[in-house]
């Protein structure tokens, strides 16, 4: 059985998996706001797509994962550790920066002033995808 690209198949699927729930939730509550508030929706779309960064991260891994596995650089086995542990702290990190964004997009509906606020602890929260990113790289 060949797995040579499991790993950096399954990065990316953690990735994507995860941008999509945190998506998928962040914009349940925005269109639910939206039904409430007159403006500002671009704004409540805005925030509801952030989550969506991490799966760029899987992408980006997936690509230099495969490339390092054809080189010899890296085995398959342990493209896979990285690839399951990595991506799960993507796809963490994903669905709780879409809850994070429910949160930013109800408080900045109810006082629109707080809305660049908001945004610094949806940066927090994908800090830690981005952690996990560079330090997969060094891995690499």
């Amino acid at each position: 059985m060949d797995y040579e690209m499991m790993g950096p198949a399954i990065v990316m699927g953690l990735g994507c998996l995860g941008s999509s729930i945190g998506c998928g939730i962040a914009g349940m509550a925005s269109h639910g706001v939206m039904t409430r508030v007159d403006e500002g929706h671009g704004k409540f779309i805005a925030l509801s797509a952030i989550p969506s960064s991490q799966s760029i991260y899987g992408f980006i891994l997936m690509i230099v994962m495969k490339g390092a596995i054809r080189a010899g650089t890296l085995s398959p086995l342990n493209a896979i550790g990285i690839g399951v542990f990595v991506g799960l702290a993507i796809m963490f990190s994903s669905i709780y920066q879409g809850k994070c964004a429910v949160t930013a997009i109800q408080a900045s509906a109810k006082q629109p002033a707080i809305y660049g606020k908001t945004i610094a602890a949806l940066g927090i929260v994908e800090s830690f995808a981005l952690f996990a990113f560079v330090f997969a790289l060094l891995l690499i």
